[in-house]
């Protein structure tokens, strides 16, 4: 946790030395000598040091967003209109962490969690750890006897429901299933099988979705207590062999958006029985032939008020779905059309500049950004405000570009935000 203390080091004690002989034969000498040291050492004394003070983080602002750290096993909370980070909380020994969920009924934060009892073997805990979100002490922790999954992202692996309340997490082992906790009650619930799906993609308070192998998408629905109460499945929409979808997906209330290995757009609308499905392409034919693709690890991002999605694309060869791409292509839903292309800033320069201590401006800055690869963007995310901003991050390079969401403009680089992650998480 981010703490600040207001520390006031006292400096070493003087050296104790030896009085010369002739000094003890003269005993006004001799007691001026003592009086003086006694005094020095009082002015020297360790003063009692202030209680430590915790820092207070405000609301979250609508450009506040986490991002994960895998080296450092953390997740870190930033103001994106400052660059200033706010606060750090650590997930345990996760391997992939998982941004922490925030309720604004409760003022809380929501960090799913695992421990071992020998460092990296022994014993096993899942848990649930719940901070205050203005103090980020710790309130109370929720044990999860499932065992949470983890991915390179381990995005939708965990998801807090619509009405706050209930928060979901996804199990591999040994069967794939979803555990649910009350974060309102402080308890664990239970868990919801889910064969062969993956993903939490909420719905509403009571509902949320999963991403299956054969194509389709499986719904639960939660009752009042957070048990399952139903479960169906969509028709198939898309080949899990020859073109698959992405765990990142775009949300607009009751659709989820997703795009495929090739740049399929596939939309899913669970408002409508049965759910509706529609597909059509994110680049054209001559686009297709030069090779551009959707690539990255949180490759997509929409923003709802606008029906504006956002892409990560690159020119690439079959199998390049997780290449970084020096664009991000902005389409609008309801046209089905780009229009427009944003070039990423050079994350290397930003990182190295800052880390380094040779500033990013003036000729060096310049010097860097022209010799210097870029690297692409691995991660997106946008902000759901009516100034939306886009954050970009290459998950090798500690540096967050910050822009405009309408113009693609940089408004600004973060250049020290950790040094190997790909989650970027906008608080709600």
């Amino acid at each position: 946790h981010r703490h600040q203390r207001d520390r006031h080091p006292a400096p070493a004690p003087p050296r104790s030395g030896v009085v010369p002989a002739r000094a003890r034969r003269r005993p006004c000498a001799s007691a001026a000598l003592v009086a003086t040291a006694l005094v020095a050492v009082a002015a020297v004394a360790p003063r009692a040091e202030a209680p430590p003070r915790t820092a207070e983080v405000g609301e979250p602002g609508p450009h506040t967003f986490w991002l994960t750290d895998t080296l450092f096993g953390h997740a870190q909370l930033f103001d994106g209109d400052t660059g200033e980070m706010l606060a750090t909380v650590d997930t345990g020994q996760t391997l992939s962490p998982k941004p922490p969920f925030y309720s604004r009924k409760r003022h809380e934060f929501y960090s799913v969690e695992i421990a071992y009892s020998r460092f990296r073997r022994g014993a096993r805990t899942d848990y649930v750890t719940i901070h205050d979100a203005h103090s980020f002490a710790v309130k109370g922790e929720i044990v999860l006897p499932s065992r949470t999954s983890e991915s390179a992202t381990s995005i939708a692996y965990a998801a807090l429901l619509d009405d706050e309340r209930f928060l979901a997490t996804f199990n591999q082992f040994p069967v794939a299933s979803v555990s649910i906790a009350d974060v309102e009650r402080r308890r664990f619930v239970g868990t919801i099988p889910i064969a062969g799906c993956a993903g939490i993609y909420p719905l509403g308070p009571r509902r949320f979705a999963s991403l299956c192998g054969d194509g389709t998408m499986l719904v639960v629905s939660l009752d009042e207590r957070g048990r399952a109460a139903s479960t169906n499945s969509t028709a198939k929409f898309f080949d899990a062999v020859e073109d698959p979808v992405m765990m990142s997906g775009g949300r607009d209330g009751e659709r989820w958006v997703f795009v495929s290995f090739a740049g399929m757009v596939h939309e899913v609308d669970f408002s409508e029985t049965p759910v509706a499905t529609t597909r059509w392409s994110l680049v054209s034919d001559a686009e297709r032939e030069a090779g551009w693709r959707p690539g990255g690890k949180q490759h997509v991002a929409l923003h709802a008020d606008s029906k504006l999605l956002y892409a990560i694309m690159h020119e690439g060869e079959p199998g390049s779905h997780k290449q970084a791409g020096p664009e991000v292509w902005v389409v609008d839903l309801a046209k089905r059309e780009r229009v427009a292309r944003f070039e990423m800033p050079n994350f290397t320069a930003a990182f190295l500049g800052t880390t380094m201590q040779l500033g990013t401006d003036g000729f060096v800055g310049w010097l860097m950004r022209t010799l210097l690869p870029g690297g692409g963007a691995h991660s997106i995310a946008v902000t759901q405000d009516a100034q939306p901003v886009l954050l970009a991050r290459n998950e090798q390079m500690g540096a967050l570009a910050v822009l405009d969401a309408r113009t693609g403009e940089l408004l600004r680089m973060i250049g020290e935000v950790g040094l190997a992650g790909t989650r970027i998480e906008v608080v709600p």
